[in-house]
């Protein structure tokens, strides 16, 4: 995975600590101008996860994964789909089980081990049999969850699926727990 080693970007002097760079957008970040169309796609085990769609009939689609205990309408998520969508391409930020404001079915929940529910949309989209370039965006867990599913397939990826984005992943769970841990 190629890392950005050198880079001129600086951060604002308010982001003075990894805390703040979570608070302060999700306290000041408001996305406007995305109205969703949900589609509920029926899973094989029986459950079901809600896909929040922006569709303008693309041949492009951009699959978004949101965090743990987040969901499409998070900004981070709302933001992407916007951009995505704002440039040609169709949207669909997904929910994992439970976080759509419906209760699942199955006492089945989501994990950063979990991929199978992120292969459902992946393959759902598949079907539609009109993308002929799809986009994986994953944040946080969101983003385990999208190398594992890319990583588990390798170059038996399906070639429509051309890349996989993923933004702040805990690829260390043990470690990232401990850095938690600390005052």
């Amino acid at each position: 995975m190629p890392l950005i080693e050198n880079s001129s970007y600086k951060k604002p002097f308010y982001y003075w600590n990894g805390h703040w760079e979570t608070i302060i957008p999700s306290i000041f970040r408001k996305i406007e101008g995305v109205v969703y169309q949900r589609e509920r796609l029926e899973l094989n085990d029986g459950d079901f996860v809600d896909l929040d769609c922006l569709n303008q009939d693309s041949s492009k689609l951009a699959i978004i994964t949101h965090g743990l205990e987040g969901n499409s309408d998070r900004h981070y998520a709302k933001g992407m789909a916007k951009h995505f969508f704002q440039n040609g391409w169709d949207a669909i930020a997904w929910n994992c089980r439970g976080c759509s404001g419906d209760i699942n079915r199955l006492p089945r929940f989501y994990h950063h081990g979990a991929t199978e529910d992120l292969a459902a949309v992946v393959q759902h989209a598949l079907d539609c049999n009109r993308y002929k370039t799809i986009v994986l965006i994953g944040f946080s867990m969101g983003g385990s969850m999208t190398l594992k599913y890319l990583g588990e397939r390798g170059m038996g990826v399906n070639p429509a699926v051309k890349s996989g984005v993923v933004f702040s992943v805990p690829c260390n769970l043990g470690a990232s727990a401990s850095e938690l841990d600390k005052p």
